[in-house]
């Protein structure tokens, strides 16, 4: 018996451990996926369009897809409704989890994350809910953002949930908190943290790994936070904002996810705010500014880095961005180059994929220091609205989303 118990016991752990998270910008929300043998170029008129569905309701967010069925978030009227949908075109279910941000820029933005049969989201006014895979039953719902007193700035929420071990972590931002962590089976509250400061921001956290410390690294709208998974502890912090640029506001209109490698950790974002490239301190206590960077202010597309080198595009103003390459350690800007305008970026299989914002062009790049080198590129001709849904890549297809439609392309040929 106590023999039967210990493998269950080593099952159970061993399950836990290899559980697959599906969330915004791929496994480690770096905007890299470990795609192969996908097409190297693409046909005049693009990949091949092997589904297209209307009606998933009006938003920003990105498809999820676990390689059974695709998943998207969407406004419709004034909730807030999850999408699950089979590969035949069907949908298997359409769920309502939350009340949607009702004033500018009403549409969803939050991203699911799945977890083997669960799937979490955050309305647009902080409510960050549980559901079935299969089913769509709501298992539990928080309203962290009333419960834990929040601030929001003029879009309300953008943040995508994250999962580390049993815990599922939200950032509200305000005076009582900056994060807290549930129980990710029951809802129930773990840990928070002290308030740093700062409203809450439009980014999502995620986790990182320096000299085999696991930290969360989150952000209010003014700070950035290194904490202690486990317990919650605040291990380091970082004032972002400082008043120069936007003094009748009390934070940043910060978007990105905090990019990092090594012992470093890059912060952009747009609106002609400076970069910053920072280092952790030898004894791990802080962060130093390494350098600024008064070019290269990613708006809200997320950037990459590979090889040494950072790739993305730039803000020039809201409808204009050009497309960028620094070296990671000089700062030193390699190129800067004009194609449509600015827009999301991921990467796979040796090759970046580019969705810019305004009309909606895609593009196959090659990643390159030397230039900005178009492969091939098309057009998404449905749906309304800005070009602001990040793409996603699973099982050698792309998963794209323009308003009330989504697309999904084959790149296997």
């Amino acid at each position: 018996m106590k023999r039967l118990l210990i493998i269950q016991l080593f099952l159970c752990v061993s399950l836990l451990v290899d559980a697959q998270i599906y969330q915004f910008r791929g496994p480690n929300r770096d905007g890299k996926f470990p795609e192969t043998g996908l097409l190297k170029a693409w046909p005049e008129a693009g990949p091949e369009l092997l589904l297209e569905v209307e009606g998933i309701g009006k938003g920003y967010s990105s498809v999820i897809s676990n390689g059974e069925y695709l998943y998207v978030s969407g406004m419709i009227d004034t909730l807030d409704y999850l999408t699950c949908i089979d590969f035949e075109g069907n949908k298997k279910w359409q769920v309502a989890y939350g009340e949607s941000w009702k004033k500018s820029f009403p549409e969803t933005r939050s991203t699911p994350t799945i977890e083997d049969d669960r799937i979490y989201i955050i309305s647009g006014i902080g409510e960050l809910v549980c559901l079935n895979t299969e089913t769509g039953e709501i298992s539990w719902k928080v309203n962290v953002d009333r419960d834990y007193e929040a601030e929001w700035h003029i879009w309300g929420v953008s943040e995508s949930p994250l999962i580390v071990g049993d815990k599922v972590i939200c950032t509200p931002g305000g005076q009582e908190t900056s994060v807290v962590a549930f129980d990710k089976m029951t809802g129930d509250e773990i840990w928070k943290t002290p308030s740093v400061g700062g409203q809450r921001s439009y980014a999502s956290s995620t986790l990182y790994e320096n000299n085999g410390e696991q930290y969360v690294l989150a952000v209010t709208a003014t700070n950035l936070i290194a904490l202690d998974p486990e317990t919650g502890a605040v291990k380091m912090t970082y004032q972002y904002y400082n008043n120069e640029k936007w003094s009748d506001q009390p934070g940043l209109i910060w978007t990105n996810v905090p990019l990092y490698k090594g012992n470093e950790i890059f912060l952009s974002m747009g609106y002609d705010y400076p970069a910053k490239m920072l280092r952790i301190n030898n004894d791990a206590s802080g962060f130093e500014e390494v350098y600024t960077d008064t070019i290269f202010d990613n708006h809200h597309h997320g950037l990459i880095e590979l090889d040494g080198y950072i790739y993305g595009s730039n803000w020039e103003n809201n409808r204009k961005g050009n497309w960028l390459c620094k070296n990671w350690e000089t700062g030193e800007i390699v190129y800067d180059e004009t194609w449509n305008t600015k827009g999301a970026l991921v990467y796979a299989d040796g090759l970046f994929y580019i969705y810019e914002e305004q009309r909606g062009n895609v593009a196959l790049v090659e990643p390159d220091p030397a230039g900005f080198k178009v492969i091939s590129s098309f057009r998404v001709e449905k749906g309304s609205g800005p070009h602001w849904a990040h793409p996603y890549l699973f099982d050698g297809k792309l998963f794209l989303r323009h308003g009330d439609v989504l697309m999904v392309y084959n790149l296997k040929g």
